[in-house]
């Protein structure tokens, strides 16, 4: 299994619109991508604290996705691209850092 990380910097001065991002982008987002037969979910998270107490979080916010393989999120994500991709600026400025990863554990 993999998981895509849409991970957003915790930018100073950076607009980040939780309210559409939850109750727009997402649902959309869901919509496309959990018709292909290889999604296998997703989570959101806002982050609230950094590692040490006081310290702002890394990330204003992350969303993983979990699918069978890189060829099946491919194949679920590109048809809906421009789309998803052309929405972002409703919700933030943040340019995302993506990552794919190999989950060897989950419980």
């Amino acid at each position: 299994m993999i998981k895509i990380s849409i991970l957003y910097p915790n930018n100073k001065g950076s607009r980040f619109y939780w309210s559409y991002y939850i109750e727009t982008h997402i649902p959309m987002s869901i919509d496309f991508l959990s018709s292909h037969p290889g999604f296998r979910g997703v989570s959101v998270e806002r982050g609230i604290v950094g590692g040490i107490p006081g310290t702002e979080a890394a990330y204003v916010a992350m969303c993983h996705f979990l699918f069978d393989s890189v060829e099946n999120f491919m194949a679920a994500f590109t048809p809906h691209a421009a789309a998803l991709q052309s929405d972002m600026p409703n919700y933030t400025d943040i340019e995302p850092v993506i990552q794919v990863n190999e989950v060897l554990i989950s419980r």
